[in-house]
């Protein structure tokens, strides 16, 4: 008891010495000030106003300083809200940034380049998707009769990407597109099919009944590209008019059920036409196998698609560039992860041998990767750089600092991982501890730089407690993966 009130005394004590010292020192500045002041307001007034502004820029300075320190900076890139569509500025000026930083774009614009070269057609682009053996070939050689369609009974005869002309009665040049049908193993679109329906101004499904898994699947995809949707149903004849009533009013529901608000007129009821095969029993009682034609009856499908081109023939080409520019995006994304992933393995390597040479000078063990801050601080920059983060000194030295201490408790695996990568290379006999020490060096150097690539590109953001902690949970991972690049590092520096 009489300890707590000691204490409490104390406390008041240290506080009376604080205020105390605070107010002496604020008295003090106050009286300089004033001081100062008065010898200024008697002077010349540019030395008043020359030392004004001397405090002034030291001021800003000393804000500028602290802001840089302190507060996280983000590159100032112009980039649109996730979930807004891109225009063709944006695009463009995306790939000029990447071009310039060395990314490989030819991809990204080949799309924009196919994108020009079917504007200046003027054509308009219809897709056609569905299950194989639903009839999308039959429907394309009831609307060009002349097309060269290869139709086969066995099913999943369009193996590739095939176009024809079509001219409606207003003269439009239209091709129609087809693409290969959803089947295999996953039942879903192919990739090539699916940025076919990007690049296409409307998107034609084809079915023969109710809607399995994987058109629903398929056709979910193809509404999530706001691209008008034109649902056909083929082979109607084999309904009754009830049935097929009743059947059209259940895809409407499926396609709701979807999250797609689809016109009714834009589902239709068609048949392609072709030829059945038919057993004929004669008057003998044998039978025979026979070929009967069907007629086609695709009037109402002529109808909705000049329709659809007569009331949203504006917007088409507006919401086509949109899908095309995401393309390019993706593209762009994908070259822009490949030129990443090469340029960072270029900075970590260089990075970790940077360090194996350190070590190999200093020859001297140690659990701090601060002894080599200089190469730490500059990987994790460099790093963050390529992958758009920008942080704060603190955030580096914080990284840093929580990795040291992650680095003293996987020491003395680093070290034997070292020194077993080194036993692989044959005629090497007893491995000297300098040696060891710089294997080990550049093995947490390695790991250091892939986790934080990991880190960045799962994340986006440079975070040092997330980062530091993923170092920590996957360094016994990178260190066996390293081992044997690191160690013939090492030894060809030896070498040297």
């Amino acid at each position: 008891m009489k300890l707590d009130r000691f204490i409490r005394i104390a406390i008041a004590v240290a506080i009376l010495l604080v205020f105390i010292v605070a107010m002496g020192a604020l008295l003090f500045i106050s009286e300089s000030a004033l001081n100062v002041w008065d010898r200024l307001k008697a002077g010349p007034a540019f030395i008043l106003y020359g030392y004004m502004g001397f405090m002034l820029l030291l001021t800003l300075a000393a804000l500028w300083l602290i802001w840089r320190l302190v507060v996280r900076r983000r590159p100032p890139t112009a980039r649109s809200k996730p979930g807004a569509p891109l225009t063709k500025a944006e695009i463009e000026s995306r790939l000029r940034e990447a071009a310039d930083a060395g990314v490989d774009v030819s991809k990204a614009q080949a799309e924009l380049k196919e994108l020009a070269a079917r504007q200046a057609t003027g054509a308009v682009h219809l897709c056609f998707f569905g299950e194989i053996s639903s009839g999308k070939s039959s429907l394309i050689k009831a609307l060009v009769p002349e097309a060269n369609v290869v139709i086969d009974v066995v099913g999943g005869s369009t193996s590739d990407i095939r176009s024809w002309r079509w001219q409606n009665e207003t003269n439009t040049e239209i091709l129609l597109t087809d693409v290969p049908g959803i089947g295999g193993i996953d039942g879903t679109l192919s990739e090539a099919a699916m940025e076919e329906a990007q690049r296409a101004h409307v998107v034609l499904f084809v079915c023969d009944g109710d809607l399995t898994r994987s058109e629903i699947g398929a056709i979910k995809a193809l509404l999530e590209l706001d691209k008008p949707l034109i649902l056909v149903l083929n082979k109607a004849d084999r309904y009754s008019p009830d049935e097929r009533a009743a059947l059209m009013e259940k895809l409407l529901e499926r396609i709701d059920e979807a999250g797609g608000n689809v016109r009714r007129d834009h589902v239709v009821a068609v048949t392609a036409g072709g030829d059945d095969e038919v057993i004929e029993r004669r008057a003998d009682g044998s039978e025979s196998t026979a070929r009967r034609s069907r007629p086609a009856d695709i009037g109402v499908l002529v109808v909705a698609i000049n329709r659809l081109l007569a009331s949203d023939g504006a917007s088409l080409d507006v919401r086509r560039e949109r899908a095309v520019f995401r393309i390019a995006a993706t593209r762009l994304a994908e070259a822009e992860k490949e030129y990443r992933v090469q340029q960072s393995e270029q900075i970590i390597r260089n990075s970790t041998r940077k360090a194996i040479v350190g070590a190999m000078a200093a020859i001297s063990p140690g659990t701090d990767i601060l002894i080599q801050g200089y190469i730490g601080t500059t990987m994790t920059r460099e790093l963050c750089k390529l992958y758009g983060a920008v942080p704060r000194d603190l955030d580096i030295e914080e990284f840093l600092s929580l990795s040291q201490s992650r680095v003293g408790r996987a020491l003395p695996l680093t070290l034997a991982v070292a020194g077993n990568g080194l036993k692989a290379f044959p005629g090497l006999g007893t491995v000297a501890g300098g040696a060891v020490h710089a294997v080990a060096y550049g093995l947490i150097f390695d790991a250091l730089g892939r986790s934080l690539v990991q880190t960045l590109s799962r994340h986006g953001d440079f975070v040092p407690e997330v980062a530091a902690r993923e170092f920590e949970e996957g360094i016994s991972e990178h260190l066996e993966a390293g081992v044997r690049r690191v160690a013939k590092m090492a030894l060809d520096q030896k070498v040297h």
